[in-house]
């Protein structure tokens, strides 16, 4: 499968961001004509109604676009509740087979070009979740099968999995990177280039930090992904403290390189060599607009060399926005004899 250099995010299509059904058909048909290909969702963005907009949206055209969704979080509560059926969750075999029926029916389709597990699952055997994966391929309801946010040891796990029980593997891995949040160049970048993955950044613009609307002295923007995320955007976190400040120095460097800060954070993310393409995710036709020229970009050595002063290679400069955190760093009683 070839892919665009900018992958159509999803996220915002619905009660997460944009309500209107009409108004984010527009944004893809507008994606897709301007040359894009691949277009990622989630079950659970918007509690499936993502998946129907773009499965809407697709209609006539299914053939003309890499469709990937995926599958982890819980589909009965609100994201980030409480409760429900704990069988309808997670990474099993038994989700993930009833699951796939559902994106598949939301989507309008008879294929997945690439299913993705949303999140590790520290409840179940990377085995059987490979095996799911596997026997989905194997009945022609799925193409390829990736994963999203997993540390880099387990994504060295799942693929000694995969060849020693001879099963299919990972060939994606979907991770949050952005100039302010660049700990995967550490490990996870140079593991995927080692298992030849192809590599799918989330939140290239840091949620919005990086769009120019964050800048020292101003008030800080109300958006629907502050309220729902608010530990990303709160500042009195010394984490966001150190975003505001980089994203201002960001703005400045952009402004003195004749681009956008918006260019200026795409470019950096589409220049690393193990990145496939990032993941855009506009609300609106004008968020859409003013990203699609950055595949024009191109960083010259000193703008990147300050990028690294401003936020230094491997750093995130907010923990949480990492995406996510082993059991073992929330509960106590797993680091404790």
């Amino acid at each position: 499968m070839q892919v665009s250099e900018l992958c159509l995010g999803a996220m915002m299509f619905g009660a997460w961001g944009e309500p209107d059904p009409d108004a984010c058909v527009a944004i893809i048909d507008r994606a897709l004509d301007a040359g894009i290909n691949f277009i990622d969702t989630a079950d659970v963005y918007s509690q499936g109604v993502s998946e129907e907009i773009v499965g809407r949206a697709l209609a006539g055209r299914r053939d003309e676009v890499i469709l990937a969704t995926k599958v982890h979080f819980p589909m009965d509560t609100p994201f980030g509740g409480t409760g429900g059926d704990p069988n309808k969750r997670g990474n099993s075999r038994r989700w993930i087979v009833a699951e796939v029926e559902n994106s598949l029916r939301r989507l309008g389709t008879d294929w997945i070009d690439l299913y993705q597990i949303h999140r590790p699952d520290p409840d179940t055997d990377i085995e059987e979740t490979l095996g799911a994966l596997t026997d989905l391929q194997r009945q022609g309801k799925i193409r390829a099968f990736g994963s999203s946010t997993f540390p880099a040891h387990q994504i060295v796990e799942a693929q000694w999995a995969s060849h020693r029980r001879g099963l299919g593997r990972f060939v994606t891995e979907q991770p949050p990177y952005s100039i302010l949040v660049r700990g995967i160049e550490a490990d996870m970048l140079p593991v995927a280039q080692e298992y030849r993955l192809g590599v799918i950044p989330w939140s290239p613009l840091a949620g919005g930090w990086l769009t120019g609307r964050y800048r020292v002295g101003k008030p800080v923007p109300t958006t629907h992904r502050a309220e729902r995320i608010p530990v990303r955007y709160d500042l009195s976190l010394p984490g966001n403290q150190a975003k505001l400040a980089a994203a201002d120095a960001l703005a400045v460097l952009a402004d003195e390189a004749g681009i956008s800060l918006i260019h200026l954070a795409l470019a950096f993310v589409m220049q690393h060599p193990a990145v496939t393409a990032p993941i855009i995710g506009p609300r609106t036709m004008d968020q859409l607009e003013s990203q699609l020229g950055a595949v024009d970009v191109t960083l010259a050595a000193d703008v990147l060399d300050r990028i690294d002063e401003i936020v230094p290679p491997g750093v995130n400069l907010s923990a949480p926005d990492g995406g996510y955190l082993s059991p073992t760093l929330l509960d106590a009683s797993l680091r404790r004899r």
